[in-house]
Order: C-alpha cells, then structure tokens, then sequence
C-alpha cells in the first residue's frame, strides 16, 4: 500500500497532540478519531496493481544521432552535440506517447535504444554516452543506412542529426534509404562556412599532412533530402525551438499512426477503508440501527478481502524466503490474485533459488518498470541466471547494461569474472547471485562470493600447459584491440564503445 498524497499527513499531528492531551468525554475523543480517519482519507491510500498492457495511438520515430568527433565542434553552443542531445531531449517531451528508437553513429551505427513508450529509458541511453569513449572521427550514412535497411522496420520517420557524412554519391544513399521505407527529416547541424576542432589539451585537430581540419556541411544533406521528398532543415537559436521544428516536421510528414501496447501502472483506490471506519464511528455515536450498520459494513468489507490476503500471502512469502524455504515461498507467491512488483520479483527470485534459471530469466524478462534502479536489478540478476546456465555471452549482455545504468559492484566482478574465465566451470565464477526484492545479497551469500574469490586469487589458472600465461596474453590482446597505444584503457563495460569504435585506426577518410 502507498499513499498518492502524502502531505496531507502532516494534519495528523495536532489531531493528535490534541488527541493525546484531551481529558474530555468519549465522544469528542472519538469525533478526533474521526477526523484523523478524514485525514488519512484525503492522503488517497491506494493499492499498486500489476502492471497492464493498453493500446495508445503513437507513431513509430527513429532517432539517429551523430556522435563523431566533428560534433565537438563549438559553432553551436555549448557544442554540436550537446545541442543535439538536448534537443532530443525536449522533442521526446513534446512527444510523450511516441514509440521512439535512438542510433547513434559514426563510421559504425550502434542501438543505443530499441523502439519504447518509455523515454526515461532513451533520456537514460543519451546520458551514459560519453562523447570522450568515441575514437572515431569520420561519418558513413550509408553504414547508417545498411543498418536501418537490415532492421526492416517497414514505415517510419527517421529524424537523421548530423554535420554531415564522408560520402558524395547520392544515388546510392537514396536507393539504400528508399528501401528502408522510410520519411527522412534531417537536422544539419554546423554552417557552410564550417569551423576547426578543438582537442581536449586546446590545441586544433590537424590531417595527416598537417593541415587544420575544418568541419562543414556536407551539401549532400539538403539535395538527400529533397531527392527523397523529406524535410531539410538547420539549427534554430535553442533546442527547444529546433525541437518545435523538427515536431512541425513530424507533423507534416506523419505516417499512419497505430495500435502501441504500453505497460501502465493502475492503482486500487483504498481510501474507502479508512472513510467507512470514519461514518461508521460517526454513526455509533449518533444513531440507534447500530446492528443494520454492522451488516452493511461486513458486506462491503467482502470487496477488500482479497488485497488483504494478498498483502498477507506476501509477507509470508518473504518470511519463507529468509528462512530458505524456497518451495513454500513460491506456493505464497502463487496464491497471490493481484501480483505487483515485489512479488514478482520475489517470485522470480525464488525461481533462480531453485536452480530453474530459465523461468527465472522469463520472469525477470516480463516485469516492467520505469524505475532505473529496478531495472538494473533486473538485469543484474537476467545475467546472473544466464551465468548458472554457462551461457557467459548473454550474461556478459545483462551484465554491461545493469553497469550502463549506475555503478553495481556485484554487476563488475560477475562481468570480470566471465572476461577472464569464459570457459571455467560455473563453481569457480564466484557468481555474486540475484539481489532481493530490498537490492542487498544476504551476508551468507556476500560471504560465501568471498571465499570463492579468495580461493580462486590464490590457486593457479586453471588449464594445461601454461594455461595461466595464455589467459594473461588473451586479456593483453584484448586490451590492445582498437586501441592507440596513446589512449587510456576504457571504463568496464564499454562493449558499446569497441562496436561504435570498430576499425577506427583505419579509417579511410576520418574527415
């Protein structure tokens, strides 16, 4: 149960100091006691349901975002790209039922977010791109554009944010993008003139001959567009007002809208419990068919029978749980009529304790949430289910998205653990397992993760033949893959980086 209105709460406290302090008759005490019941009526108790699909009509929008080192360039303040970020940002808010996906690309397209209803979820994908993790300098719409061909999406709008591209043939763009089916809108961001590029020590980016390199519009943006029938448009003075274009542009060019499911929280309003115990008291003292009032009250206590028991059989669930009792935890958990949140997570939990990883996975997969936090425990504990069932490279997926999400110390030693012993077996991972419905492993756990760790740090790798050194000279090679011997190692969990940065030192034409 929870409270929508929870200030109201703060009535309670002269109630009851006066409550406390009267020494009157019965009846003024039980009239406080009714306006106490009133108060907490008007804080609207209510009880979360689980979460149901409903069909709302959206359009289908494709977002790609370009994030090459030529969007550092500051002839848009504070710089192009994060004029572009925020301008996305205030168009996902003119458009809050949308079904939205966000690319970004360089010489390399990466999902940043699938298609969604929940723009939190995209808001949060924008914010974990660091632009300082991108080595690529060059732009390829056509590697864009294979991409999106590839995805078969079918008809959508596809909203292109960029400075421009490396490439000048135009009829292969515009066969590639034609066979996408979709309405291109382009968002130029940069000027004809075009500016140099600062690095990070001030110094300007140079070429290879020495030469300042600087950053225009590629012209073949505007005539793209016009080929394909879209919308060309350039940066207004703010994001919001570039956004409010760019929602003019969706306007005009809008597809057929559809059916989207979206999972929406309902609430079970509750606040007929505490105003039936206030008439009630009320009509004791002030009225004779005390015995009719009883019956009407029993008959209308019926209907909230069952969150009662709900609530109950959860809070044995959880009991059960503590104990171990994983069986009988799971029988509470099912007697449940209305699942919310925490039981199915505790349900899916007591899944993953029984060892039947798979319907773990399924559960975690089918709880829905806006909450960041919630959602990296769920992918936290996805990898932890993928890991028992030694499939490390899905559990490494789930790993690195709960990281993308905010820091996780079980998350980081689980992904380190797969990246060094991708073909150990299960018992020597030290798995850090499935947080509860409270986030926190029980002390059991966290010390039993210990030991594991403990034994394997002072055994040797496991292996013939030097088994040790190889495995110390696979983790070098990888640390080497993609990178300049110049540049610092990147942060953990930056897969998403090595595929935006794919083939950089090899860029046929960065500028």
């Amino acid at each position: 149960m929870t409270l929508l209105y929870p200030t109201f709460l703060w009535l309670l406290l002269p109630l009851g100091i006066l409550l406390y302090r009267s020494k009157q008759k019965v009846a003024t005490l039980v009239h406080l006691m009714i306006l106490m019941l009133l108060v907490l009526t008007l804080a609207r108790p209510v009880q979360e349901d689980a979460l149901q699909e409903a069909n709302i009509k959206a359009q289908d929008i494709v977002i790609a975002l370009d994030v090459s080192f030529s969007m550092r360039a500051t002839d848009l303040a504070p710089n192009r790209y994060d004029f572009a970020k925020e301008t996305i940002k205030a168009l996902l808010a003119k458009n809050p039922a949308d079904n939205i996906m966000l690319i970004a690309f360089t010489t390399n397209p990466l999902l940043l977010s699938p298609p969604t209803t929940d723009h939190t979820l995209i808001n949060i994908a924008l914010q974990s791109l660091n632009p300082k993790n991108i080595l690529t300098k060059g732009t390829s719409l056509k590697a864009l554009f294979t991409r999106l061909k590839e995805m078969h999406m079918g008809e959508k709008n596809l909203i292109l944010i960029t400075d421009g591209g490396e490439e000048n043939s135009l009829a292969k763009l515009q066969n590639l993008l034609q066979e996408t089916k979709l309405s291109l809108i382009t968002l130029a961001l940069g000027s004809k003139k075009g500016t140099t590029i600062a690095k990070k020590d001030g110094t300007l980016v140079k070429d290879k001959e020495g030469h300042l390199v600087i950053s225009r519009l590629n012209p073949l943006l505007k005539s793209l567009s016009d080929a394909l029938e879209g919308s060309y448009m350039t940066a207004s003075s703010t994001p919001e007002a570039t956004a409010d274009a760019l929602n003019d542009a969706l306007i005009q060019h809008t597809t057929q809208t559809q059916n989207v499911k979206k999972m929406q929280r309902h609430y079970k309003e509750l606040y007929q419990v505490p105003l039936a115990l206030a008439l009630l008291l009320f009509l004791l003292l002030h009225t004779r068919g005390v015995k009719y009032l009883f019956i009407f009250f029993a008959l209308l206590g019926v209907q909230l029978h069952a969150s009662f028991l709900d609530d109950y059989y959860l809070h044995k669930a959880y009991e059960n749980y503590d104990k171990q009792q994983f069986v009988q935890s799971k029988e509470a958990l099912q007697r449940i009529e209305i699942p919310s949140l925490q039981s199915q997570i505790t349900l899916a939990n007591t899944a993953y304790k029984l060892g039947a990883y798979k319907k773990a996975i399924t559960l975690y997969k089918s709880i829905r949430s806006t909450s960041p936090s919630v959602k990296q425990q769920l992918y936290y504990n996805i990898g932890n289910a993928y890991a028992m069932q030694k499939a490390y490279d899905k559990a490494k997926i789930y790993y690195t998205k709960a990281l993308q999400l905010g820091d996780n110390e079980d998350a980081a030693h689980n992904l380190a653990r797969i990246a060094l012993l991708h073909d150990s077996e299960e018992g020597k991972l030290g798995i850090a397992h499935p947080k509860s419905q409270g986030g926190v492993s029980s002390k059991s756990e966290m010390q039993e993760d210990k030991k594991k760790k403990n034994k394997e740090e002072d055994a040797p790798s496991s292996g013939s033949g030097g088994g040790g050194e190889k495995s110390m000279q696979k983790k070098q090679k990888k640390n080497k893959l993609l990178m300049d011997v110049h540049v610092k190692p990147q942060p953990l969990g930056s897969k998403a980086y090595e595929l935006i940065n794919k083939g950089y030192i090899h860029e046929n034409h960065p500028w």
